[in-house]
């Protein structure tokens, strides 16, 4: 019996095996039958499906006008005299598995190679040997040898004189074509052979020497950074000499603060053209005129409909997926606009237009601003005073910038008088410890012990690569805890959404250490993919975390926000679909482009034309 439920036939699939059986089966969709032939799986029955595909023809044209008046379900308890049919239906489909004749090789008299001359066959000392022409086109009607070889460069006049003769009568367009090509290339080829001069042999070195670029160091010891720190400590970790004005960026800032975003709007530049140039419309069509063409498009005291709309809400929904909100959340806003517009009376002078763009400048501006507000700088004082560390883990696809972000957290902590361990758990990437060094390095050079009463304000913690990513996180935590660190930033190995082990080994790590934030890195470059990768992070840390109440993403690090001018529409798509916050957002590659969430300069570079 087959106990398993049947799969719909997809890509030809209509097999089933369990043990040493097979069931091959066909679904009769109109009828609601399942016809199912069963053998060995070890035999290699040929004739299964033609044999299936008789039956069921067979039995549904006999049976069809009781099927079409009772139905298949009427006829479960029936009886079908059908046991005649099938023997015979067996027994041809038998027979035609047998009537195949076998396959006969061809006689010499039948090749090709019994067309050949002896002459063709015989190579002379000096010549090359012949080689065939690889061109398929010609296959089919090539009855002589001139396909396989080449014409001898030594021939006889009359030789030449007869076989041109023989072409002009018997081969084709196509076979004159291929045979002037040779000729062509034979000549071309005698030609470079003749051109070519002799060099002397000369005598190559044995072995293969390394290359040594022009700006780097030939020495590999001085290269090896396997060994350099331990753990972070700073004396492992020497100052390195760099411009402070380069990592800083910006010299007019205030230590410690983090700036809104801005974005200049072009609406006042807009309106001051309007008032400079106030008459032009209407001295070209009267007073009149220019009075009823600007009434023509306002709203008096009507109630909206759903047919007023339409046609705005689809040049909105246009425009945000050109701004790179994600397709199906600018589909859903203007759906939500739509149901929140309808009947709902309007002013004398307001336009359907402006009417719908003011309420989707309502409702994006209330996305960006959740209800829940993470304060990183108050949840580190409440750590401080239950003394212990404040643990935040980054996590996200590969190349979003975690690391960079990541140090530019930490500076912004640093400045702010709380001292920072990052923890490398970002055991997998090559390079990604090395990276994390440099950062510490160039944070202590900017904020170096003395400027802090002897106090080192960040180090590293680092087990090397290959370890697992979850004890090192764990182990870090309680290096902080004893040395009396505020904050310990984990950075994780970049994965994708659908590596499940990746993400199975991401769940283990926030499961065992508990942090009290997680922040998903993504970049403000994707659209569609913004959605895809949020929803299935936080359905991966669900399904795999082992706790009743598993850990999900708390906020968002926008990063690259300075590469992508007015199309915002990412920050849009990620807050929509967790409805968590934005709490960082990433401008430019310095310690201090680190910016907070404006929502409003947010919604003016979404809503720009």
């Amino acid at each position: 019996l087959l106990t398993a439920p049947l799969p719909q036939e997809r890509g030809g699939n209509n097999s089933f095996t369990h043990e040493a059986l097979t069931l091959k089966y066909k679904l009769d969709n109109q009828f609601e039958l399942v016809f199912v032939v069963g053998f060995q799986k070890i035999l290699t029955l040929t004739y299964v499906d033609k044999l299936i595909d008789d039956v069921h023809k067979e039995f549904r044209d006999k049976y069809r006008n009781e099927f079409q008046q009772k139905g298949a379900l009427g006829l479960l308890n029936g009886t079908f005299d059908f046991k005649d049919d099938f023997m015979r239906l067996l027994r041809d489909a038998e027979e035609s598995s047998k009537v195949r004749a076998p396959t006969v090789m061809k006689t010499f008299e039948q090749s090709l190679k019994s067309q050949k001359t002896v002459k063709c066959m015989i190579e002379t000392r000096g010549e090359k040997p012949k080689e065939k022409v690889k061109n398929k086109k010609n296959k089919g009607s090539k009855k002589d040898g001139t396909e396989a070889v080449a014409v001898p460069s030594k021939a006889s006049a009359a030789d030449k004189k007869l076989s041109a003769a023989g072409d002009k009568e018997e081969l084709t367009k196509d076979e004159i074509l291929q045979k002037n090509r040779e000729e062509f290339f034979r000549r071309h080829m005698k030609a470079g052979e003749k051109s070519r001069s002799p060099k002397p042999d000369a005598q190559k070195e044995k072995g293969k020497k390394p290359r040594v670029w022009d700006l780097g160091n030939s020495n590999a010891k001085v290269l090896d950074y396997s060994n350099s720190a331990t753990n972070g400590s700073a004396e492992a970790c020497p100052v390195e000499e760099f411009d402070p004005d380069m990592a800083l960026g910006d010299k007019n800032r205030e230590p410690g603060r983090l700036y809104d975003l801005e974005y200049e709007s072009d609406d006042e530049a807009e309106e001051e053209k309007v008032v400079q140039n106030p008459s032009k419309p209407s001295v070209k069509k009267g007073g009149l005129g220019g009075m009823f063409g600007m009434l023509k498009g306002l709203v008096g005291s009507k109630s909206l409909t759903r047919d007023d709309m339409d046609p705005v809400l689809e040049k909105m929904k246009d425009h945000l997926i050109a701004k790179n909100v994600a397709a199906e959340i600018a589909v859903q806003l203007c759906e939500s606009v739509a149901k929140k517009l309808e009947g709902k009376v309007m002013g004398t002078f307001t336009t359907v237009t402006s009417t719908v763009k003011q309420a989707l400048q309502e409702a994006l501006v209330q996305i960006l601003q959740p209800q829940r507000r993470v304060d990183v700088l108050r949840d580190v004082m409440d750590a401080q005073r239950h003394r212990r560390p404040y643990v935040v883990t980054f996590c996200g696809v590969n190349g979003v910038g975690k690391s960079t972000n990541l140090a530019k957290i930490s500076f912004w902590l640093i400045e702010n008088g709380f001292s920072v361990l990052i923890a490398a758990c970002d055991t997998f990437r090559a390079g990604a410890v090395e990276q994390l060094r440099t950062h510490t390095r160039r944070l202590n050079a900017l904020h170096p012990p003395e400027s802090h009463g002897g106090r080192t304000m960040v180090q590293l913690y680092e087990k090397g690569y290959g370890k697992d990513a979850a004890g090192i996180a764990m182990e870090a935590i309680s290096y902080a805890r004893n040395q009396g660190f505020d904050v310990v930033l984990v950075d994780t190995a970049g994965r994708m959404q659908d590596n499940a082990p990746l993400m199975t080994a991401l769940a283990k790590l926030i499961a065992v250490n508990a942090p009290d934030l997680v922040l998903f890195v993504g970049e403000a470059l994707v659209g569609n993919e913004a959605v895809d990768q949020l929803v299935k992070f936080n359905k991966a840390l669900a399904d795999h975390s082992m706790a009743q109440t598993p850990r999900l993403i708390d906020g968002i690090v926008l990063t690259k926000f300075d590469t992508i001018d007015d199309k915002v529409g990412a920050a849009i798509s990620m807050t929509y679909i967790t409805s968590k916050p934005i709490v960082f957002v990433g401008t430019g590659q310095t310690y201090c482009d680190l910016r907070s969430l404006n929502a409003k300069a947010v919604v003016a570079a979404l809503m720009k034309a």
